[in-house]
């Protein structure tokens, strides 16, 4: 599933130069692992508890909106629900595309803003734009 849905991005990049940023990385980096392996995609990640080095510092409901200037993408793998409303201000902010990958069963809480559930091979997950 975590291929699939690091696929669906990669395909959204279709080969052109991107600027993509995964919110609230936690300790899960099997996304970012294989991003980071397209020659294509600059990746930052962020969160409020940076695990290690390779980690921006940035709290999602008071963000650095410098970190996330010209990105096209960014996407957060189950943001709690009390964030998600961040997530969708900061895509629209910076006009870019957003993807949300809750929990499974668990309902979005973006408000009036309506995400697309997609479906990609095994990969199931909410898109705005």
């Amino acid at each position: 599933m975590w291929q699939d849905f690091a696929d669906y991005i990669i395909n959204e990049t279709k080969n052109q130069n991107v600027k993509i940023a995964e919110i609230g990385v936690g300790k899960f980096n099997a996304i970012s692992e294989i991003l980071q392996k397209e020659d294509n995609i600059t990746l930052i990640k962020t969160d409020i508890q940076p695990a290690d080095a390779t980690v921006i510092k940035d709290d999602i409901t008071n963000p650095n909106l410098e970190l996330y200037e010209d990105m096209d993408i960014i996407y957060s793998i189950r943001p709690p629900s009390e964030l998600q409303p961040y997530l969708v201000k900061l895509a629209e902010k910076i006009n870019c595309q957003l993807i949300i990958k809750p929990l499974t069963n668990e309902d979005l809480n973006t408000g009036k803003v309506k995400m697309k559930l997609k479906n990609f091979n095994k990969a199931s997950f909410y898109v705005l734009r």
